[in-house]
């Protein structure tokens, strides 16, 4: 990146931080990916808002980064600069509403919620992620979504205009949002919960997590499910009955765990875990005839 670029950039983010040629792996939970041109981290929703501006005027690529959990980055690394959102997390409570920024991890809210007796957050509190990147995908647990608990979300729209679009605006279906179609970055949202008992939310959360633990590779690197629920089945099942569990290329493995998880096993590349995906799609839509979608983002050259 050129010193002009990196002055520049300095001089909008006061608050925030600036790293250049940053390796991704140390932002993804993949533990995977090569660098980044620039890291831009603001620290402040203004130095968020002109940051983008600026990059927009002068035509700079940006990618926005949330906690990296939903990622597997090329080891090439991103061209241009990626945005993390990680000094954004604001959460405050206005009765039985909890309006956070984009950069809050959704178990953070979980527990401002529980602190609150605020109940309907439970099901995101183990979900590894933050709110701006939750609501993109419309993450869920074990039932519930995001589309079931957010009022309104505010976004900057591709002219740096702000808008506040509602639950129906959002059009939120199964692991999808109109902002996947957008350039549009959330801001903030509005979530609506309601009245509860701290010692049965606790309990809740417990429970949740527990199952979690029992049933997710959560000693290893990954990015959770790696594929989306296809319509009348589960893609972990699939998986198993395509006789794919634990298989590996490299150091990518189909978790024994579960088989909807993809792992790293300590030196995973990007290519180990590209070609696994390919390959478990391949063999499932031989086998059953059923394509199975990427439920993670790959970002990066390849």
């Amino acid at each position: 990146m050129a010193e002009i670029l990196v002055d520049k950039l300095k001089e909008i983010l006061k608050e925030g931080k600036l790293y250049l040629n940053e390796p991704m792996k140390r932002h993804t939970s993949f533990k995977i990916g090569g660098p980044a041109d620039v890291l831009a981290v603001p620290g402040s929703r203004d130095e968020l808002i002109n940051l983008i501006a600026y990059l927009r005027q002068e035509k700079i690529p940006f990618f926005i980064l949330g906690n990296g959990t939903n990622l597997l980055v090329s080891e090439k690394g991103i061209r241009g600069v990626v945005v993390k959102l990680s000094s954004l997390r604001n959460v405050i409570v206005e009765g039985t509403k909890i309006i956070a920024e984009a950069g809050a991890s959704l178990s953070y809210i979980a527990n401002v919620a529980l602190v609150h007796e605020l109940t309907g957050f439970e099901f995101a509190s183990g979900i590894p992620g933050t709110l701006g990147g939750a609501i993109v995908m419309n993450a869920g647990a074990y039932g519930p979504e995001m589309k079931d608990v957010v009022e309104k979300v505010e976004v900057l729209d591709e002219n740096n205009n702000i808008l506040i679009l509602s639950n129906q605006e959002m059009k939120f279906s199964y692991r999808y949002s109109i902002l996947q179609e957008k350039e549009w970055i959330v801001l903030r949202a509005w979530i609506s919960l309601e009245r509860g008992n701290y010692e049965e939310i606790k309990k809740k959360m417990e429970e949740l997590n527990q199952r979690r633990k029992e049933k997710q590779p959560l000693d290893y690197p990954s990015a959770g499910s790696t594929f989306k629920r296809p319509p009348g089945c589960y893609a972990g099942k699939l998986i198993e009955d395509a006789g794919l569990k634990g298989y590996s290329i490299g150091g990518a493995k189909v978790s024994e765990k579960h088989s909807g998880f993809i792992i790293n096993t300590g030196n995973a590349t990007f290519y180990d875990v590209l070609n696994l995906i390919e390959y478990i799609q391949k063999v499932v839509k031989e086998k059953f005839g059923v394509e199975l979608m990427p439920e993670i983002k790959i970002v990066g050259e390849k």
